[in-house]
């Protein structure tokens, strides 16, 4: 505290930010200045790191590669923590692009803003850790409790209210503060996707909790991506014209290449039947 705050005394603060009451220590005084809050807030204050080795929606245990990641500490330490240790799975995942075998990259400033949101704006009245799902195509941050306020999933880059207000404000008087506290946060994860030519993330109002996906997606038109495949590759086939758009559909796929097709910009190679079909660039 004596870092954050040096010209107080560490009771006076407490007690004029009203982060003690009758001699007992708030929630937001236990997030914010307690080594190990887990201790009085069991299953509330945490980040659980999962990797799921799939692309699908339904998943099962199946797809859990290793022990889910446990990142514990006072919510200042646990958004960077929980960032970085995202960051270093991501890291690991490759998938196939233009240039063959490529890692994924996701905007840091979208993986900062979006877990930030989540460790401030949460309802720790329930029991449960934010989680952090790691996909081969995406990236999920769930986050206990509803959209606050008047925030709705239609306004939530416009709207503004604070579930937790205190929380909220003490944190960004701390050394490079994880928030600016301005309400900017989704807008800068929105526009730092739109900048690397990805597909924006998604947010969904659960039950009792705030789903938001971040895709890993280009913007780029499914003809787009094979033309600029094959500008380095002799063929395409439909499962790598899959991998590459995220078409999940064969027949989808297909009318793709029938589109390129048409527009004699590719044609079929002769001779490839079935799943060895192949197309390749349209020669003069």
């Amino acid at each position: 505290m004596m870092n954050i705050v040096p010209s107080a005394e560490p009771l006076t603060f407490l007690n004029n930010k009203e982060l003690i009451r009758e001699g007992q220590c708030k929630v937001c005084g236990v997030l914010l200045f307690c080594d190990e809050p887990a201790i009085y807030l069991p299953k509330r204050c945490s980040v659980k790191i999962m990797r799921y080795r799939t692309k699908e929606e339904d998943i099962g245990r199946e797809f859990l590669d290793g022990v889910p990641l446990t990142i514990e500490g006072d919510s200042y330490n646990v958004i960077y923590s929980s960032v970085h240790e995202t960051v270093q799975v991501v890291e690991q995942i490759q998938r196939l692009g233009s240039k063959g075998m490529e890692p994924i990259a996701y905007p840091h400033e979208t993986l900062h803003e979006i877990i930030t949101n989540a460790v401030l704006h949460r309802d720790y009245s329930i029991a449960t850790d934010v989680q952090v799902r790691v996909f081969d195509n995406r990236i999920e941050v769930e986050s206990p409790g509803r959209l606050p306020g008047h925030v709705t999933t239609e306004n939530i880059l416009d709207a503004q209210a604070s579930r937790n207000p205190m929380l909220v404000s003490l944190i960004n008087k701390f050394p490079n503060p994880p928030n600016q506290d301005v309400g900017e946060g989704l807008n800068t994860a929105f526009s730092a996707m739109e900048a690397l030519r990805l597909k924006p993330p998604v947010v969904t109002e659960k039950e009792n909790s705030v789903l938001v996906v971040i895709p890993h997606e280009s913007l780029a038109s499914p003809e787009e991506l094979v033309l600029e495949y094959l500008e380095d590759h002799d063929e395409i086939t439909n499962r790598i014209a899959r991998d590459i758009t995220g078409i999940k559909s064969e027949n989808t796929m297909k009318n793709v290449f029938l589109r390129l097709k048409d527009r004699e910009l590719i044609e079929p190679i002769p001779g490839r039947k079935g799943a060895a079909s192949a197309w390749r660039t349209k020669t003069v």
